[in-house]
Formats: C-alpha cells, structure tokens, sequence
C-alpha cells in the first residue's frame, strides 16, 4: 500500500511549511508542495492532516528497554517495556542501554529485545556492556560485539563519577573508546562511548583527560545525564567547545533533583551559544531514576519514561522558541551522531518514521516504517502480550 498524507505542516525537522508527503513500503518517496498524480489502479491510503504539524519520529537515544532498575533489590527491577511505551510517546527509534545492573540483564538479553522490537515494527539498536568495567559483552570484546553483532552501534552506559561505577582508570576507559572507535572505523557504525554521568565530585575529569591525552576523536565520548546537578552541566557546555556530543535527560517534572530540567537546560544552552548540533535529549525510560544520600543510601526512586521527550518539547515551545529549532536535539543530531543515515529527517528516500500533532502538539498519529502504530491518540498497533 501507498500512503499519501496531505496538507501537512512539515518540520524536517526545520520548518518547510505546507507539503504533501508519499510514502511506498518503509520509504518516503516524495515530499513536495504540489499534490502527486497517482495511477488510480493504485493502492493508496489518503490522509488529510488539514494542516496539522508533521514532525520526524523521535529516536531516543538512551532508554531501558529490558528495564533497568535493581538498585534496591531484586523486587526493585523495572519490567521490560512494550511496544507502545514507544510509539504512544512518538519514539520511532530507540536504543538500548544496561545500567547498575549488567550482570543479570546483559547484552544478550538487549539484543533480543532489540530484535522484539524491530519485529514489531519499530527501528532499534543497542550498546554493549554496561555501568562497569571489565565490560560485560557477548562475544568476549567490545569491538568483537560491534563488529558482529549488527544491532549494537557502541559502548554504554559506562558509569563514571558515581559510587556505583567500578572506578575505571583513565588506561581503561581510553582502552574501551578505542575498542569502540575502531570497531566504528570497520563497519560505519556509531562507534561511541555512551558515558553515564553521576553526581561524583570528578564530574567530567575522565572525558576532558581522555580528550586531552588521546588522539581519539572527541565525538566517540558522548556524555549523558549531565543537566543531573549545575556544575556538571556548566563542565558539559564547556566540553561542546571540543567537538563532544552531550546529552541532556528529560527527568520526569517531580525527579529532577539538584539539577535542571530538560526544557531549562536547552535554553540554557541555547542562551550560552553553544553549538546547535552538539546537543542531544534522551528519556532514559524504563530506567529507574534513583536518589542516594552521602553514605549511599536509597532514599528515592523514581522510572523513566519516553513520554518526557514530548512533554519537554510542549514546554520549551512554550517559552517561544520554534518547533523547528527544538526538533533536531531529538531527531537529526541523534541520527548524526549514531550514524543512522535514513533516520530523523523527513525526505525523499529517508525511513517514513513521522509523528501528527495536534494543536496542542501533542501525539495524535505515529508512522514507523511506513505502518500506522498510533491513530488518533490511540495504539493501532501493540506489542505481543499489551491485549491482557
């Protein structure tokens, strides 16, 4: 089937205006403002979006998706997420990571659910390894795991600056970028080091020694959480300057702690001149979303969740900053930076991933590869055991 959706106001994610959008199998292949002359022997879907915004579909590029959690005992552990978690939050693209607990849930459990998930419909991709050091992989190395494995695209999320990171050294945390550098060199995959960031005092000591003393590339060092407290976030717009991709969470409103919001970090950012491109936002959904006192102790725990994306989206476009330059820290700078060639922009030849909003930018419809999951508000499409 072919599916013409018209009138659409199309972000691409940069504000194009009035466009009629075709799409044939997984594929968009025509964008433009003159409606296409179709065969009327064809099969073709016509959806008239009266004008509506047409938006690329999010990748989240940081979320849980065998769950995450664990930090309090077994009965603490996050179930693994459904379908819809995804598509209901317009999340087209995801990637998976393993936190506190890489010993239970590892790689192996990741790339299946990875592969769930593709079959369902979506696009999806993993890391290897975990918050520690030596990394828990499939295959008996870091670089063997990306080379081989065809959806892990790099390292994460290595804990640093957080009691509950193994302490790498500086020898082994260079040792697992260049793993992932040069497995990224042999098969065009991202090639990155997703690097957890806590409250420790250290901050980002380890990213700018390793940018210092290395001649790897600063963008293989992909910070994450760093709006977590102030000063890691005032260290993470400084480390913009050499050329690293930093990563903002979008904390659930009640649990953002010492730190800044999603929406206030972006106009933080965007006040302080820093590089547009250089910016991503995640949800870390799925994963558990935990408070410690100074002894370590649990005293708050809280889940992530994909729908944060949108929520942080609706709130800065509420501060009067365009669509158009709030999209691409969820859309385009995340498929750059992983190397996901068709994904995060809305043109010909691009994956059909796209997201209907309605007035009130909320979600009303979700492609993924060129199938309806979300109409009007509702899941069309849900995961093997959503029906109970």
């Amino acid at each position: 089937m072919l599916h013409l959706i018209t009138n659409a106001e199309l972000y691409a994610p940069a504000r194009l205006g009035p466009r009629h959008i075709l799409v044939a199998g997984n594929k968009i292949i025509y964008v433009g403002e003159k409606l296409p002359e179709l065969d009327p022997c064809l099969d073709v879907q016509v959806v008239d979006v009266e004008g509506a915004p047409v938006i690329p579909g999010i990748i989240d590029a940081h979320a849980h998706i065998v769950g995450g959690g664990g930090e309090s005992g077994p009965a603490s552990r996050v179930p693994p997420l459904a379908l819809s978690a995804f598509t209901l939050a317009g999340v087209t693209s995801v990637v998976g990571v393993l936190g506190t607990d890489d010993l239970t849930r590892n790689t192996q459990t990741l790339v299946t659910q990875v592969y769930g998930l593709r079959e369902q419909g979506i696009s999806a991709w993993c890391h290897t390894g975990g918050y520690h050091y030596p990394l828990m992989t499939l295959t008996g190395s870091a670089r063997s795991d990306i080379v081989n494995i065809d959806p892990v695209i790099g390292v994460g999320e290595l804990a640093l600056s957080d009691h509950r990171s193994s302490q790498p050294t500086l020898d082994e945390f260079l040792r697992v970028a260049s793993e992932a550098h040069v497995a990224g060199l042999m098969t065009g995959k991202a090639g990155i080091v997703h690097c957890h960031l806590g409250d420790g005092k250290r901050g980002l000591e380890m990213l700018r020694a390793a940018i210092e003393q290395s001649e790897l590339p600063s963008r293989v060092f992909n910070p994450t959480h760093v709006n977590r407290n102030r000063q890691l976030f005032e260290e993470a717009l400084e480390i913009t300057k050499h050329g690293c991709v930093i990563d903002l969470t979008a904390f659930p409103a009640d649990d953002v702690g010492p730190g800044y919001s999603a929406t206030e970090a972006f106009l933080r950012y965007r006040e302080a001149s820093c590089p547009p491109a250089q910016l991503t936002i995640s949800s870390d959904g799925g994963g558990c979303l935990p408070q410690f006192d100074t002894q370590g102790n649990l005293t708050q725990m809280g889940i992530g969740s994909s729908s944060t994306l949108m929520a942080t989206l609706r709130e800065v476009a509420a501060q009067g900053v365009p669509l158009g330059d709030i999209l691409p820290a969820m859309t385009s700078n995340v498929g750059d930076l992983l190397r996901f060639s068709t994904k995060g922009r809305l043109q010909k030849g691009k994956d059909a991933d796209l997201i209907v909003l309605s007035d009130e930018l909320e979600v009303r419809d979700v492609m993924a590869m060129g199938q309806w999951h979300v109409r009007d508000g509702r899941a069309f499409i849900v995961g093997t055991y959503e029906n109970g």
